[in-house]
């Protein structure tokens, strides 16, 4: 079935493909937006019917991110991943296909160069391991992992209290100490070059180290989101609160900052959550901005 969703785009000579764990996965638009009320969503036309339902529900994507770049695969955030004990129930004991999924591209699990997760909650790190003989080992076994160093140390400092908030950190055991006790991964920072054609920004706020990915290539520029936003209202609406921010207030500069960057730039944006179309471009309309999937624009 995911493969059914898996979508490629092209940025010079980078390849970006989805891969899809949970689609279309439907709620309230307050998951998203703290104070945010279906009205708001239904109100805003142009978020119908792909990233919105009838009665104001948001519409939104599980799924991360092969990156091909001249001479370089990277995996970029690995989703929630099979067989996981979640706080959430819709999110435990998966069995997705999302390792072969990634076969449809010609790749294994060993042709992958480089992990690199946007940030470390639980939908972004799933995949980074895998069950084998009741252990948690390394999914991609010949890679790097990297993980800003301002974003591990955080979340090694949460795991030592005894009230995480929205935040669980069972992730942490299956997902992170494997990597790190296998000696794959690598604390890097938050403007970090990956290749001549990858690299990440700093976008803290969601959490603490939080980055997002930036591809140029051939005259021609990508960013892939991360979680600095959720859902493409938040083009519209940069400067809401967002629900699962670990700080806001950074949060909703760091969204601004983006939006006003990217709008009317020409740079594709990619959306790490964003339903389909996930890429496309922020734009200005007499109305407002806009998020413009490929093959919506006006």
């Amino acid at each position: 079935m995911a493969r059914e969703h898996m979508r490629s785009w092209k940025i010079g000579d980078v390849t970006v493909t989805r891969i899809v764990e949970i689609w279309n996965f439907t709620d309230h638009i307050n998951m998203t937006l703290k104070d945010g009320q279906p009205e708001e969503v239904l109100a805003l036309e142009w978020l119908h019917p792909h990233y919105a339902t009838p009665d104001g529900q948001q519409v939104m994507n599980f799924q991360g991110f092969v990156v091909q770049a001249p001479g370089l695969n990277v995996m970029l955030d690995t989703c929630i991943g099979n067989e996981r004990d979640r706080f959430y129930d819709v999110f435990a004991n998966l069995n997705t296909s999302f390792i072969a999924d990634l076969g449809t591209l010609g790749l294994t699990p060993a042709d992958i160069d480089v992990v690199l997760c946007t940030h470390l909650h639980f939908d972004h790190v799933g995949w980074n391991t895998h069950k084998v003989d009741g252990k948690w080992v390394p999914t991609f076994p010949n890679a790097r992992y990297l993980f800003a160093r301002k974003e591990y140390d955080y979340w090694q400092e949460l795991r030592s209290h005894d009230d995480h908030g929205l935040h669980d950190v069972r992730h942490l055991f299956d997902c992170i100490d494997p990597i790190v006790e296998a000696g794959l991964a690598d604390l890097i920072e938050t403007d970090h070059r990956v290749s001549p054609e990858l690299r990440i920004e700093p976008s803290h706020g969601h959490t603490p180290g939080h980055v997002h990915f930036c591809i140029e290539s051939a005259g021609e520029r990508g960013v892939i989101t991360g979680d600095l936003m959720h859902h493409p209202i938040q083009c519209a609406m940069p400067h809401r609160p967002a629900t699962f921010d670990m700080d806001p207030e950074t949060g909703r500069a760091t969204r601004m900052a983006f939006v006003d960057k990217h709008r009317d730039s020409g740079t594709m944006v990619i959306g790490a959550h964003f339903a389909d179309p996930t890429a496309g471009w922020i734009k200005s309309y007499p109305d407002g901005t806009r998020f413009c999937g490929v093959g919506l624009e006006d």
